[in-house]
């Protein structure tokens, strides 16, 4: 009889080390998932000013090989799950997604967008990591 309960109480033990185990384990996973999301949002955050240079540099050299450039970058973005903020002329200011870096008078009672300064850009699934910048109507 002591035996038996000997043997149900290591049972015991083991499912629960077991359980441990695998709660620790996806518990891993899931961080590791986060510090790769971070890792990435910090080195894109560094390389956006350089695709704006590039961006800005096509607008004046029109270069085939700097738009191939250009859109190799933004493809690779997109691959890790980046895209840019899509920005309506005449849609409503959102400053979830824009940054307004000059206030213009309008005539309309929501803010309106007139002009796009600097692209915005976030993750597919989550936080902004750089707001769009523009210039948008005052609202009355």
């Amino acid at each position: 009889m002591k035996k038996i309960s000997e043997i149900n109480r290591l049972k015991n033990q083991l499912a629960r080390a077991l359980a441990d185990y695998d709660n620790l384990r996806k518990r891993v996973e899931i961080e590791k998932e986060i510090w790769l999301k971070f890792a990435a949002e910090r080195l894109v955050v560094k390389l956006l000013p350089i695709l704006d240079s590039l961006r800005q540099a096509q607008l004046h050299l029109q270069d085939s090989g700097l738009a191939i450039t250009i859109k190799e970058l933004e493809d690779i973005f997109k691959e890790e799950g980046i895209e840019e903020i899509k920005v309506e002329i005449g849609g409503n200011f959102d400053h979830n997604l824009h940054e307004a870096v000059e206030a213009v008078e309008g005539k309309t009672k929501e803010a309106k967008i007139k002009e796009v300064v600097l692209s915005g850009w976030r993750f597919t699934d989550g936080p902004v990591l750089r707001h769009a910048k523009v210039r948008a109507t005052k609202s009355s």
